[in-house]
């Protein structure tokens, strides 16, 4: 998975960017783990890093301000797509978002939008339950306080 090149893509807006600038520190069956500056520079947003746990239908990312400032995990409800013979991943935002804080707060984001979505008929039936179903058991792992052995271990080695 040397030469893996990630695809980003979104149902609204209807786009679907390489993220060719994202730095690859590990890939393998389990997960795929990057590092990255932001594409669109925000007032506080800087860089981060993502994991990409493959089995579990989430992209988790740590979102950092300039100075190192862990501002929030950031956890994309997302299906995945290999393409060309695992040599590219399409990642598809499945639009409901999960933050968690460094406080232990958590914000459930963007139900209307996956409402919407589904009512525009830019998401199937399927996509819309595994969405919802997916972000039911996130939230689960985080009430049950799992949340930072399930999905934070292998931030740590980098």
């Amino acid at each position: 998975m040397k030469n893996l090149s990630l695809y980003r893509r979104r149902l609204i807006p209807d786009e679907c960017i390489l993220l060719k600038d994202d730095i690859l520190l590990e890939a393998n069956d389990d997960h795929i783990l990057t590092k990255w500056n932001t594409l669109k520079p925000k007032e506080f947003l800087h860089h981060g890093d993502s994991c990409y746990y493959l089995n579990k239908g989430v992209k988790v990312s740590r979102f950092y301000t300039e100075d190192n400032f862990l501002i929030c995990w950031y956890c994309d409800i997302v299906s995945y797509e290999w393409k060309e013979e695992k040599t590219a991943l399409l990642t598809t935002d499945l639009l409901l978002d999960v933050l968690v804080y460094p406080d232990g707060s958590i914000k459930l984001l963007d139900m209307d939008e996956l409402a919407q979505a589904h009512a525009q008929k830019l998401i199937s039936d399927e996509l819309l339950q595994t969405s919802l179903m997916t972000a039911n058991r996130l939230l689960n792992e985080i009430y049950e306080g799992k949340f930072h052995d399930l999905y934070t271990p292998v931030f740590h080695k980098y």
